[in-house]
């Protein structure tokens, strides 16, 4: 084996649990394992991409890496951690989205490398066949009530309410473990923490159907990564805006690049550790340089660059480095008349309508109503931030709330309106 995975993310934080006997097992030999990734959108989100760390750390081990989209249990939808039930996908849709994911997977995964090249499998391939009658059969009688009802998957929903058809989630997804431990030899399923229960569930069907017991060698394991959260404990992964997705017509790569540069000191050390290929020696001589000048914000630097890029590509990463720090610069006015479209067309430029133009008599129209609200929630609140000296127009405070709204425009079309020191925004004036 390149490396010891297990040891790797050990020191990375990614390691929450694990059946025992793991470790031996990929000490012994190349393993296959695969995660779950629910294709209800047509992109994976940040949210996704700790599972992905995982498959991308198991293949540089030297082992072969699976990602199965659940076209079949993305009709049902996971339970865990729900507290309604999900609105059904149809199959057309849910196909769709398997074909961005897998390009987004790409990215990250190396689908020619030989013995363990990366592999993406669609579980309705293998279900869209089943009779009713044929599952309960085949899977349904080796769980028992009682041991599906154990699970807090299932114990948390009970007040709130639970279907029969999110009940069978679980029995579904140990039916994928099984089916490929049969057909492609997968030992192991990996998945966040929230997902131990339905992942032994897996481990228990094919111990019941295949007869694998603590001291066979054939078993099949089960391993877990910690949820990744903000140092308050709240969830990580979404934005003022909602997801941040890696699609760019979802998410754009700017503002992609700015999630993480923004990331707070006390949550950027594990972050790094999760979600970049850096290694331990450069992360603590990155945060060791951090720790002495820490309002340059390198460790916010590193992380957003090497994510954006794996993300985005180098390119299109360069140009959004470059476009933050022109939009941030003191002599943002020049660097943006002279900025190639490239780099321009990186930046956060906002729509506003000739109609809604017209409507604007003043300035504390346009960043209220004129804007869709975008700058400001009110007009009293607008009216409240350019008194407060918190407004500027192309980088010049305006303290008038009535001030005329025939301000010169950038590359004849565009204007840099400021919030305060941290929020900028280009309004495309057409």
């Amino acid at each position: 084996m390149q490396g010891n995975f297990i040891e790797e993310l050990r020191w990375r934080g990614m390691l929450h649990d694990m059946i025992p006997g793991l470790e031996e097992q990929l000490a012994k030999e190349m393993t296959t394992a695969y995660i779950g990734f629910d294709p209800t959108a047509p992109s994976l989100h940040i949210g996704n991409l700790a599972a992905i760390m995982l498959l991308k750390h198991f293949q540089l081990a030297g082992h072969k890496p699976i990602a199965l989209v659940g076209g079949a249990t993305g009709m049902i939808g996971d339970p865990s951690g729900k507290n309604a039930e999900r609105e059904f996908l149809s199959e057309d849709t849910l196909r769709e989205n398997q074909i961005g994911i897998q390009k987004q997977l790409e990215k990250f995964l190396d689908f020619h490398t030989g013995a363990n090249s990366a592999e993406v499998v669609n579980n309705y391939d293998w279900f869209k066949e089943f009779s009713f009658l044929g599952f309960l059969r085949e899977a349904g009688k080796f769980l028992t009530v009682n041991y599906m009802m154990s699970k807090d998957s299932v114990k948390n929903r009970l007040e709130t309410g639970l279907s029969f058809t999110e009940f069978s989630y679980q029995l579904l997804q140990g039916y994928d473990f099984y089916h490929l431990y049969k057909t492609k030899n997968v030992r192991l399923q990996m998945g966040g923490s929230d997902q131990w229960g339905n992942i032994t569930t897996g481990t228990e069907i094919i111990r019941r159907k295949e007869g694998t017991g603590e001291d066979e060698t054939d078993r099949a394991f089960a391993l877990t990564t910690p949820l990744v959260t903000k140092a308050d404990g709240t969830k990580f992964g979404k934005s003022e805006s909602g997801n941040v997705w890696l699609d760019p017509s979802k998410t754009s790569p700017y503002e992609f690049y700015q999630f993480w540069l923004n990331t707070a000191d006390a949550d950027v050390p594990r972050l790094l550790r999760v979600f970049t290929l850096f290694t331990q020696a450069e992360i603590e001589s990155m945060e060791k340089q951090h720790a002495e000048a820490p309002h340059l914000r390198l460790l916010q630097k590193a992380l957003g660059q090497e994510v954006t890029t794996r993300v985005h590509g180098a390119q299109v990463c360069e140009e959004v480095m470059e476009a933050s720090t022109i939009l941030f610069a003191k002599d943002a006015i020049e660097q943006l008349e002279a900025a190639a479209e490239s780099v321009f067309q990186q930046l956060p430029i906002y729509q506003v309508s000739p109609e809604a133009m017209a409507e604007c008599q003043n300035l504390t129209d346009l960043i209220s109503v004129g804007c869709n609200h975008l700058i400001c929630s009110s007009k009293g609140e607008a009216r409240k931030a350019i008194q407060g000296n918190a407004i500027s127009v192309n980088k010049v405070k305006v303290n008038n709330p009535q001030a005329n709204i025939d301000f010169p425009l950038l590359r004849n079309k565009y204007l840099l309106i400021g919030n305060g020191k941290q929020k900028n925004y280009i309004l495309a004036i057409s």
